[in-house]
């Protein structure tokens, strides 16, 4: 006898469950989920939505319908809501054209106008089972952080504060600011850097070191009141984020008198080329990342070899690099 034939897949939703879950109309679900600026609704319409279409498992891209069409040579690329830089702007560019090599089609899709509480969920374990469920022959999450359910391509952001804090410790500071950027999203790479800048605190020997949270938005003036309160703060150094916000808090600094790096010494990440230009010179975290050809060749593995076991592959090294400003 046959064997019993499985049994069908679940339907996929529709944005037509999502209205009727919600009670609303099927425009209006098209309106918050594209995040539509032209068309007003309330807050509580909004987030009754977006609850109904994340209980439905409900993914509105093009992307997936392509997906449930059965053409599988398509990348979803997540396209970041903050600014993250020219480093992580380059690499993500260099991996794009390195997909469309391999014959994938790469979508790009993002998180406009979202919280960066919505931003982070933006690949959930919940929208990694979504996507699989819609035919995805494989998940691959990059970031920060790993997502349950899915292959981790992760950038460990802990060590580059950990590189960072190690670097001024070895310079002979003890009182260590860290700039944590009030631009909303930022705090999924600031987070793990203040967290790095803590552990190598706590594990330096010699006299105890202090790390102090300093939050600051990317502005002129929020720079400047920052510096205007230092010489109360007590903290002969600091780790701005990265080689932008130190820029910007370097020559904050300097108009308030405080000499780089006698006074305060400073350091960034990301070795922008700009950062070796200033007077004094920019002392930094290099990071280093994989070329887009080998994280492209990652992706093509991971599809053409699915596997329920996934993984996890640590993207970048990270090193200090030290200049006259510290």
């Amino acid at each position: 006898m046959p064997p019993p034939a499985s049994p069908p897949p679940p339907p996929v939703p529709t944005s037509a469950d999502v209205a009727r879950l919600a009670g609303v109309s099927r425009a209006t679900v098209s309106y918050v989920l594209n995040n539509a600026e032209a068309v007003r609704i309330s807050e509580p319409t909004r987030r009754k939505v977006r609850a109904a279409a994340e209980e439905l498992g409900y993914v509105p891209h093009a992307a997936a319908r392509s997906l449930r069409a059965g053409r599988t040579r398509i990348v979803l690329l997540p396209t970041s809501h903050v600014p993250i830089g020219p480093l992580y702007s380059t690499f993500l560019n260099e991996l794009q054209w390195a997909l469309r090599r391999l014959d994938y089609t790469v979508v790009q899709y993002g998180s406009l106008g979202l919280s960066g509480d919505e931003a982070a969920r933006a690949v959930s374990a919940h929208n990694v089972a979504t996507l699989k469920r819609a035919g995805a022959r494989a998940v691959i999450a990059m970031g920060p952080v790993g997502v349950p359910g899915a292959h981790a391509l992760v950038m460990n952001q802990e060590e580059v504060g950990a590189r960072a804090a190690a670097h001024l410790i070895a310079r002979g500071r003890r009182r260590i600011g860290v700039v944590v950027p009030e631009e909303d999203g930022l705090e999924l790479f600031s987070g793990p850097r203040l967290a790095g800048a803590r552990q190598a605190a706590g594990a330096a020997a010699g006299p105890a070191v202090g790390i102090e949270a300093l939050p600051m938005a990317y502005s002129e003036e929020s720079a400047a009141a920052l510096a205007a309160r230092w010489r109360g703060l007590g903290l002969d150094a600091v780790f701005a984020y990265n080689d932008e916000y130190a820029m910007l808090l370097m020559r904050a600094l300097q108009d308030e008198g405080l000499r780089v790096p006698e006074d305060v010494a400073v350091i960034g990440a990301d070795d922008l080329l700009i950062g070796r230009l200033l007077r004094p010179r920019l002392s930094t975290v290099q990071i280093e990342l994989p070329t887009g050809d080998h994280l492209a060749s990652l992706v093509d593995r991971a599809v053409r070899e699915p596997s329920e076991v996934t993984q996890r592959h640590d993207l970048m090294t990270a090193a200090a690099v030290h200049r006259e400003s510290t």
